[in-house]
Protein backbone atom coordinates (compact mmCIF):
# COMPACT_ATOMS: atom_id res chain seq x y z
CA UNK A 1 0.00 0.00 0.00
CA UNK A 2 2.79 2.19 0.81
CA UNK A 3 4.43 2.51 -3.03
CA UNK A 4 0.58 2.64 -4.63
CA UNK A 5 0.54 6.16 -5.18
CA UNK A 6 4.46 6.56 -6.35
CA UNK A 7 4.29 4.06 -8.60
CA UNK A 8 0.86 5.96 -10.15
CA UNK A 9 3.02 8.89 -9.87
CA UNK A 10 5.57 6.89 -12.47
CA UNK A 11 3.04 5.60 -14.50
CA UNK A 12 2.27 9.37 -15.23
CA UNK A 13 5.34 10.39 -15.66
CA UNK A 14 5.78 8.06 -18.30
CA UNK A 15 2.66 8.96 -19.87
CA UNK A 16 3.46 12.30 -20.27
CA UNK A 17 7.04 11.64 -21.41
CA UNK A 18 5.77 9.38 -24.57
CA UNK A 19 3.40 12.54 -25.16
CA UNK A 20 6.55 14.95 -25.15
CA UNK A 21 7.76 12.50 -27.03
CA UNK A 22 5.16 12.58 -29.63
CA UNK A 23 5.19 15.92 -30.18
CA UNK A 24 8.57 16.59 -31.03
CA UNK A 25 8.54 13.76 -33.59
CA UNK A 26 5.57 16.31 -35.02
CA UNK A 27 7.37 19.17 -34.57
CA UNK A 28 10.63 17.54 -36.55
CA UNK A 29 8.24 16.48 -40.00
CA UNK A 30 6.20 19.75 -39.96
CA UNK A 31 8.27 21.76 -42.38
CA UNK A 32 7.28 25.14 -43.24
CA UNK A 33 8.14 25.70 -47.23
CA UNK A 34 7.54 28.81 -49.36
CA UNK A 35 6.09 27.99 -52.99
CA UNK A 36 6.02 30.93 -55.36
CA UNK A 37 4.15 30.23 -58.39
CA UNK A 38 4.37 32.57 -61.36
CA UNK A 39 5.90 35.00 -59.20
CA UNK A 40 3.28 34.66 -56.55
CA UNK A 41 4.68 33.45 -53.33
CA UNK A 42 2.90 31.51 -50.03
CA UNK A 43 4.29 29.60 -47.52
CA UNK A 44 2.63 26.30 -46.69
CA UNK A 45 3.16 23.12 -43.99
CA UNK A 46 3.65 19.88 -45.22
CA UNK A 47 5.40 16.83 -44.11
CA UNK A 48 6.53 14.96 -47.47
CA UNK A 49 10.25 15.14 -47.85
CA UNK A 50 10.44 16.12 -51.68
CA UNK A 51 9.02 19.01 -54.04
CA UNK A 52 6.89 16.44 -55.71
CA UNK A 53 4.89 15.89 -52.05
CA UNK A 54 4.90 19.77 -51.47
CA UNK A 55 3.38 20.91 -54.89
CA UNK A 56 1.03 17.34 -54.57
CA UNK A 57 0.08 19.07 -51.27
CA UNK A 58 -1.36 21.95 -53.51
CA UNK A 59 -2.70 20.18 -55.93
CA UNK A 60 -0.04 21.85 -58.51
CA UNK A 61 0.02 19.78 -61.79
CA UNK A 62 2.74 20.21 -64.22
CA UNK A 63 2.46 20.14 -68.08
CA UNK A 64 5.61 19.10 -70.15
CA UNK A 65 6.52 23.03 -70.73
CA UNK A 66 6.20 23.61 -67.24
CA UNK A 67 9.55 24.73 -65.10
CA UNK A 68 10.14 23.60 -61.30
CA UNK A 69 13.30 24.62 -58.99
CA UNK A 70 14.49 22.92 -57.38
CA UNK A 71 13.39 19.88 -59.46
CA UNK A 72 10.87 17.09 -58.10
CA UNK A 73 12.85 14.33 -56.42
CA UNK A 74 14.92 16.97 -54.37
CA UNK A 75 14.84 16.98 -50.53
CA UNK A 76 13.02 19.91 -48.44
CA UNK A 77 13.86 21.59 -45.20
CA UNK A 78 12.18 23.99 -43.45
CA UNK A 79 12.81 27.40 -44.74
CA UNK A 80 13.65 26.25 -48.17
CA UNK A 81 11.83 27.84 -51.45
CA UNK A 82 10.36 26.39 -54.85
CA UNK A 83 9.71 28.15 -57.71
CA UNK A 84 6.73 27.01 -60.36
CA UNK A 85 6.81 29.02 -63.32
CA UNK A 86 3.98 27.31 -66.36
CA UNK A 87 4.55 27.51 -69.96
CA UNK A 88 2.82 29.46 -71.90
CA UNK A 89 2.56 28.76 -75.58
CA UNK A 90 3.39 32.22 -77.81
CA UNK A 91 2.88 31.99 -81.55
CA UNK A 92 4.30 34.50 -83.31
CA UNK A 93 4.10 35.83 -87.02
CA UNK A 94 6.48 38.38 -88.29
CA UNK A 95 5.84 39.90 -91.34
CA UNK A 96 3.29 36.75 -92.46
CA UNK A 97 5.99 34.14 -90.97
CA UNK A 98 4.72 32.45 -88.10
CA UNK A 99 6.54 30.55 -85.82
CA UNK A 100 5.26 28.52 -82.22
CA UNK A 101 7.42 29.49 -79.21
CA UNK A 102 7.08 28.37 -75.30
CA UNK A 103 8.04 30.31 -72.64
CA UNK A 104 7.29 30.78 -68.93
CA UNK A 105 7.23 34.80 -68.95
CA UNK A 106 3.82 36.26 -67.69
CA UNK A 107 3.90 39.11 -69.89
CA UNK A 108 4.28 40.09 -73.78
CA UNK A 109 7.30 42.03 -73.59
CA UNK A 110 8.62 39.95 -71.19
CA UNK A 111 7.90 37.05 -74.11
CA UNK A 112 9.94 38.92 -76.84
CA UNK A 113 12.70 39.17 -74.27
CA UNK A 114 13.08 36.38 -73.35
CA UNK A 115 12.61 34.77 -77.01
CA UNK A 116 15.07 37.39 -78.66
CA UNK A 117 12.62 37.91 -80.62
CA UNK A 118 13.24 41.63 -81.55
CA UNK A 119 10.77 44.20 -82.19
CA UNK A 120 11.79 47.61 -81.84
CA UNK A 121 9.77 49.98 -83.88
CA UNK A 122 7.29 47.50 -84.86
CA UNK A 123 3.44 47.31 -84.10
CA UNK A 124 1.90 44.48 -82.49
CA UNK A 125 -1.45 43.35 -82.38
CA UNK A 126 -0.99 42.85 -78.41
CA UNK A 127 -0.01 45.16 -75.92
CA UNK A 128 3.49 44.92 -74.71
CA UNK A 129 2.32 45.29 -71.34
CA UNK A 130 -0.38 42.44 -71.92
CA UNK A 131 -0.32 39.47 -69.41
CA UNK A 132 0.03 36.28 -70.97
CA UNK A 133 -1.64 33.72 -69.58
CA UNK A 134 -1.39 29.70 -69.41
CA UNK A 135 -3.81 29.41 -72.22
CA UNK A 136 -0.99 31.20 -74.52
CA UNK A 137 -1.83 33.31 -77.63
CA UNK A 138 -1.46 33.98 -80.80
CA UNK A 139 0.05 37.59 -82.14
CA UNK A 140 1.42 39.90 -85.23
CA UNK A 141 4.57 41.52 -85.15
CA UNK A 142 5.01 44.16 -88.18
CA UNK A 143 8.27 45.46 -88.92
CA UNK A 144 9.64 48.80 -90.13
CA UNK A 145 9.94 48.42 -93.87
CA UNK A 146 11.36 51.08 -96.86
CA UNK A 147 8.61 51.45 -99.63
CA UNK A 148 8.18 53.76 -102.27
CA UNK A 149 5.07 55.46 -103.08
CA UNK A 150 3.94 57.36 -106.37
CA UNK A 151 0.49 58.85 -106.09
CA UNK A 152 -0.62 62.55 -107.50
CA UNK A 153 2.14 63.36 -109.95
CA UNK A 154 4.92 62.43 -106.64
CA UNK A 155 7.14 59.53 -105.44
CA UNK A 156 8.27 59.71 -101.95
CA UNK A 157 9.95 56.97 -100.41
CA UNK A 158 8.70 56.06 -96.42
CA UNK A 159 8.92 54.10 -93.63
CA UNK A 160 6.08 51.76 -92.46
CA UNK A 161 4.77 49.44 -90.37
CA UNK A 162 1.13 48.96 -92.03
CA UNK A 163 0.92 45.26 -92.70
CA UNK A 164 -1.04 45.87 -96.01
CA UNK A 165 -0.63 48.17 -98.87
CA UNK A 166 -4.02 49.74 -97.71
CA UNK A 167 -2.55 50.90 -94.21
CA UNK A 168 0.57 52.30 -96.27
CA UNK A 169 -1.52 54.38 -97.87
CA UNK A 170 -3.92 55.31 -94.75
CA UNK A 171 -0.28 56.47 -93.15
CA UNK A 172 0.20 59.07 -96.17
CA UNK A 173 -3.23 59.98 -96.04
CA UNK A 174 -3.75 58.80 -99.56
CA UNK A 175 -7.67 58.37 -99.85
CA UNK A 176 -8.35 55.98 -102.57
CA UNK A 177 -11.39 56.75 -104.72
CA UNK A 178 -13.78 53.81 -105.82
CA UNK A 179 -12.14 53.96 -109.20
CA UNK A 180 -9.04 54.26 -108.67
CA UNK A 181 -6.79 51.27 -109.25
CA UNK A 182 -3.96 50.39 -106.84
CA UNK A 183 -0.98 48.39 -107.85
CA UNK A 184 -0.62 45.48 -106.24
CA UNK A 185 -3.73 45.46 -104.40
CA UNK A 186 -4.68 47.03 -101.14
CA UNK A 187 -4.80 43.76 -99.32
CA UNK A 188 -0.95 42.43 -100.68
CA UNK A 189 1.31 41.56 -97.61
CA UNK A 190 3.91 45.05 -97.59
CA UNK A 191 7.06 44.27 -98.53
CA UNK A 192 11.01 46.01 -98.14
CA UNK A 193 11.63 47.57 -101.64
CA UNK A 194 7.64 47.59 -102.28
CA UNK A 195 6.40 49.77 -105.16
CA UNK A 196 2.92 50.93 -104.21
CA UNK A 197 1.63 53.17 -107.14
CA UNK A 198 -1.75 55.05 -107.08
CA UNK A 199 -3.55 56.00 -109.96
CA UNK A 200 -6.38 58.19 -110.03
CA UNK A 201 -9.09 57.30 -112.24
CA UNK A 202 -11.86 59.67 -113.41
CA UNK A 203 -14.88 58.63 -115.55
CA UNK A 204 -16.82 61.02 -117.86
CA UNK A 205 -19.29 61.50 -119.98
CA UNK A 206 -18.21 63.72 -123.44
CA UNK A 207 -20.64 64.94 -125.94
CA UNK A 208 -19.36 65.78 -129.64
CA UNK A 209 -20.90 66.67 -132.70
CA UNK A 210 -19.00 65.16 -135.62
CA UNK A 211 -19.91 64.97 -139.29
CA UNK A 212 -21.00 61.75 -141.29
CA UNK A 213 -18.93 61.16 -144.32
CA UNK A 214 -21.42 61.47 -147.54
CA UNK A 215 -21.09 59.07 -150.74
CA UNK A 216 -20.25 59.71 -154.35
CA UNK A 217 -22.25 58.17 -157.22
CA UNK A 218 -20.85 57.96 -160.13
CA UNK A 219 -22.72 58.36 -163.60
CA UNK A 220 -21.31 57.49 -166.76
CA UNK A 221 -21.59 60.06 -169.34
CA UNK A 222 -20.49 59.48 -173.12
CA UNK A 223 -20.61 62.87 -173.91
CA UNK A 224 -17.11 63.45 -171.86
CA UNK A 225 -13.76 61.99 -172.78
CA UNK A 226 -12.27 59.57 -170.73
CA UNK A 227 -10.80 61.62 -167.74
CA UNK A 228 -13.39 63.98 -167.66
CA UNK A 229 -15.99 64.64 -164.60
CA UNK A 230 -18.44 66.79 -163.89
CA UNK A 231 -19.69 67.06 -160.56
CA UNK A 232 -23.64 67.33 -161.19
CA UNK A 233 -24.55 67.64 -157.09
CA UNK A 234 -22.14 68.40 -155.07
CA UNK A 235 -21.60 66.32 -151.91
CA UNK A 236 -22.59 67.42 -147.98
CA UNK A 237 -21.27 65.83 -145.14
CA UNK A 238 -23.89 64.84 -142.21
CA UNK A 239 -24.26 65.44 -138.91
CA UNK A 240 -24.44 63.40 -135.51
CA UNK A 241 -24.20 63.89 -131.84
CA UNK A 242 -22.12 61.10 -129.88
CA UNK A 243 -22.28 61.03 -126.16
CA UNK A 244 -19.40 58.76 -125.33
CA UNK A 245 -18.01 57.77 -121.50
CA UNK A 246 -14.51 58.41 -121.28
CA UNK A 247 -11.97 56.91 -118.89
CA UNK A 248 -9.00 59.17 -117.67
CA UNK A 249 -5.75 57.69 -115.72
CA UNK A 250 -3.97 60.00 -114.37
CA UNK A 251 -5.47 63.10 -116.42
CA UNK A 252 -4.51 61.00 -119.83
CA UNK A 253 -7.83 59.08 -121.71
CA UNK A 254 -7.32 55.76 -121.22
CA UNK A 255 -10.65 54.39 -123.40
CA UNK A 256 -13.68 55.84 -124.25
CA UNK A 257 -16.74 53.83 -124.93
CA UNK A 258 -19.81 55.04 -127.27
CA UNK A 259 -23.23 55.42 -125.47
CA UNK A 260 -25.59 56.64 -127.95
CA UNK A 261 -25.35 58.48 -131.52
CA UNK A 262 -28.41 60.71 -132.59
CA UNK A 263 -28.30 61.95 -136.05
CA UNK A 264 -28.88 65.96 -136.52
CA UNK A 265 -28.69 66.06 -140.46
CA UNK A 266 -27.98 63.25 -142.96
CA UNK A 267 -25.20 63.49 -145.44
CA UNK A 268 -26.43 64.97 -149.45
CA UNK A 269 -24.72 62.02 -151.85
CA UNK A 270 -22.16 63.64 -154.58
CA UNK A 271 -23.45 63.25 -158.27
CA UNK A 272 -20.75 63.65 -160.60
CA UNK A 273 -20.84 62.21 -164.41
CA UNK A 274 -17.81 60.12 -165.41
CA UNK A 275 -16.76 60.69 -169.53
CA UNK A 276 -16.53 57.44 -171.49
CA UNK A 277 -15.80 58.92 -174.99
CA UNK A 278 -12.50 57.69 -176.26
CA UNK A 279 -9.42 59.89 -175.96
CA UNK A 280 -7.48 60.46 -179.20
CA UNK A 281 -3.33 60.48 -178.06
CA UNK A 282 -2.72 62.83 -181.26
CA UNK A 283 -3.84 64.57 -183.90
CA UNK A 284 -6.41 67.57 -184.12
CA UNK A 285 -9.72 68.28 -184.86
CA UNK A 286 -12.19 67.78 -181.48
CA UNK A 287 -10.35 64.83 -180.36
CA UNK A 288 -8.66 65.10 -177.13
CA UNK A 289 -4.99 64.74 -177.58
CA UNK A 290 -2.78 64.17 -174.29
CA UNK A 291 0.39 64.31 -175.75
CA UNK A 292 2.92 65.49 -173.51
CA UNK A 293 0.54 65.67 -170.49
CA UNK A 294 3.29 65.54 -168.27
CA UNK A 295 5.15 68.63 -169.40
CA UNK A 296 1.51 70.02 -169.11
CA UNK A 297 0.93 69.45 -166.19
CA UNK A 298 4.14 70.47 -164.77
CA UNK A 299 3.53 73.65 -166.42
CA UNK A 300 0.51 74.15 -165.04
CA UNK A 301 2.33 73.59 -161.40
CA UNK A 302 4.09 76.95 -162.54
CA UNK A 303 1.35 78.81 -164.07
CA UNK A 304 -1.28 78.42 -161.52
CA UNK A 305 0.16 76.05 -159.05
CA UNK A 306 -2.09 73.21 -160.63
CA UNK A 307 -5.75 74.74 -160.74
CA UNK A 308 -7.25 73.97 -164.06
CA UNK A 309 -10.19 76.19 -163.48
CA UNK A 310 -8.53 79.04 -162.14
CA UNK A 311 -9.43 82.58 -163.00
CA UNK A 312 -8.29 85.45 -161.25
CA UNK A 313 -9.33 88.14 -163.58
CA UNK A 314 -5.79 88.77 -164.49
CA UNK A 315 -7.08 88.58 -168.33
CA UNK A 316 -5.61 84.65 -168.46
CA UNK A 317 -7.48 81.52 -167.97
CA UNK A 318 -7.31 77.73 -166.61
CA UNK A 319 -4.21 75.76 -165.81
CA UNK A 320 -2.10 77.06 -168.89
CA UNK A 321 -2.85 80.65 -168.02
CA UNK A 322 -4.62 81.14 -171.73
CA UNK A 323 -5.42 84.53 -172.88
CA UNK A 324 -8.97 84.55 -174.55
CA UNK A 325 -7.39 85.28 -177.92
CA UNK A 326 -4.95 82.54 -177.90
CA UNK A 327 -7.30 79.76 -176.34
CA UNK A 328 -9.35 80.67 -179.43
CA UNK A 329 -7.17 81.38 -182.42
CA UNK A 330 -6.39 77.54 -181.57
CA UNK A 331 -9.52 76.32 -181.55
CA UNK A 332 -10.88 76.39 -177.74
CA UNK A 333 -14.28 77.27 -178.76
CA UNK A 334 -14.47 73.44 -179.89
CA UNK A 335 -14.52 72.79 -176.04
CA UNK A 336 -16.05 75.83 -174.03
CA UNK A 337 -15.43 80.15 -174.14
CA UNK A 338 -13.38 80.05 -171.81
CA UNK A 339 -10.18 78.01 -170.84
CA UNK A 340 -11.07 77.63 -167.01
CA UNK A 341 -14.45 76.26 -168.22
CA UNK A 342 -13.11 73.45 -170.02
CA UNK A 343 -11.32 70.23 -168.46
CA UNK A 344 -7.81 69.22 -168.51
CA UNK A 345 -7.53 67.51 -171.06
CA UNK A 346 -9.11 69.70 -173.01
CA UNK A 347 -7.03 72.45 -172.14
CA UNK A 348 -3.95 70.12 -173.15
CA UNK A 349 -5.02 69.28 -176.11
CA UNK A 350 -5.23 72.92 -177.16
CA UNK A 351 -2.03 73.34 -175.66
CA UNK A 352 -0.68 70.89 -178.58
CA UNK A 353 -2.00 72.87 -180.81
CA UNK A 354 -0.49 75.79 -180.03
CA UNK A 355 2.61 73.94 -179.57
CA UNK A 356 3.18 72.77 -182.86
CA UNK A 357 2.69 76.11 -184.14
CA UNK A 358 5.08 78.01 -181.70
CA UNK A 359 6.27 75.27 -179.41
CA UNK A 360 7.11 76.36 -175.71
CA UNK A 361 7.79 80.07 -176.35
CA UNK A 362 4.41 81.55 -175.32
CA UNK A 363 4.38 80.13 -171.95
CA UNK A 364 6.62 81.73 -169.26
CA UNK A 365 6.99 78.74 -167.08
CA UNK A 366 8.31 76.22 -170.01
CA UNK A 367 11.37 76.30 -167.95
CA UNK A 368 9.75 73.79 -165.81
CA UNK A 369 9.01 71.47 -168.31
Amino acid sequence: MLFSRPLRHAAQGVAALAVAAGSVGVAHYDKAVQVSVDGKPATVHVFGSTVADVLDKQDIELGAHDVVVPSLGSTVSDGDHISVRYGRKLTVTVDGVTKEYWTTATTVDAALKDLGIRADGAVLSASRSQPLGRGGLAMTVTMPKQVTVTADGKTRTVTSVAPQVSGVLSELGLVRGAKDIVQPGLTTPVAAGMKIVLKRVEVKKETATESIGYSTVKKKDDSLYVGQTRVVTAGKAGKKTVVREVTYVDGKKSKSKVLSTKVVSQPTSAVVRVGTKPVSTGGSGGAINLARADMWDRIAECESSGNWSINTGNGYYGGLQFSISSWLYNGGDDFASRPDLASRAEQITVANRYYEKAGLSPWGCAHAA
